[in-house]
């Protein structure tokens, strides 16, 4: 990993673990943590009420998305779902429910303080079948053919190799498995530079691909069906955008698979 790259990722690190500091510090006892402060365009209000009233009030305070997976994922009964950078665990408490006791729901985050956040709000939840696994989206400790969906919210935009979080997220997808993901993704007009003069990286817009990137590199790992669709704007010329692709059930796959 270069310098640039390694920077990145302890900025992003050390942004998102205040963030849980924030959310187990702040706030009172009869009220329940504050909120992150975000825009309109991320947090937790692009979940619904329904939704949030199922979880700890520390989950929803801790969301930083930028779309809600869950509700796109379509996830069925004894299904086993991942999350990458699962943060706060609002996504993998969610999916937990609609999983449920024959299905399995795991987290994946890179920083402690986000894991220790994820794991109490677990015990709050009184939801069992979740586990939290500290690594890097880049490098998934879990087994090949091992997970029916993968889901992300607002985080692949984040890594400084995204290649290799495809391939990854290939790899352990179960053939004829799938992706649900919330993701910023640019106008394809929009040259690298122009996306960071939008905003900054670890705010989720200077790292994003665009469509016709994140197309190619979806296809490079290995999807099919890749379908891309934005749901509203972020800044000019940036969406948040709901990502599905395929593993195929047979015949096409790359290397471990």
């Amino acid at each position: 990993m270069s310098e640039q790259s390694t920077a990145l990722r302890e900025s992003v690190r050390r942004r998102y673990a205040a963030a849980a500091v924030q959310v187990t510090e702040g706030g009172t006892a009869c009220c329940g943590p504050q909120a992150v402060e975000v825009d309109e365009n991320f947090g937790a209000t692009l979940y619904t009420a329904t939704e949030r009233d199922e979880l700890p009030t520390e989950a929803v305070a801790a969301s930083l998305g930028c779309g809600n997976p869950t509700a796109v994922a379509d996830l069925h009964e004894g299904e086993r779902v991942l999350d990458l950078g699962s943060g706060g665990g609002i996504d993998v408490l969610l999916s937990a429910r609609r999983v449920g006791p024959t299905g399995k729901a795991y987290g994946l985050d890179m920083t402690e303080e986000m894991l220790a956040l994820a794991l109490a709000n677990a015990r709050k939840a009184g939801v069992a079948n979740v586990e939290f696994l500290k690594g890097a989206i880049e490098a998934i400790p879990l087994p090949a053919n091992s997970i029916d969906v993968v889901i992300s919210n607002c985080v692949i935009n984040l890594s400084t190799d995204k290649a290799a979080v495809f391939a990854e997220t290939f790899r352990v997808l179960d053939p004829g498995g799938r992706i649900g993901v919330s993701d910023v993704v640019a106008d394809d007009e929009l040259a690298p530079a122009q996306r960071a003069e939008r905003g900054d990286y670890v705010g989720c817009i200077a790292g994003a691909l665009s469509f016709t990137e994140y197309r190619k590199g979806l296809e490079a790992a290995g999807f099919t069906g890749i379908e891309i669709t934005p749901t509203h704007a972020v800044a000019d010329g940036m969406h948040s955008a709901i990502v599905r692709a395929t593993k195929p059930a047979s015949g096409s796959c790359r290397g471990d698979c």
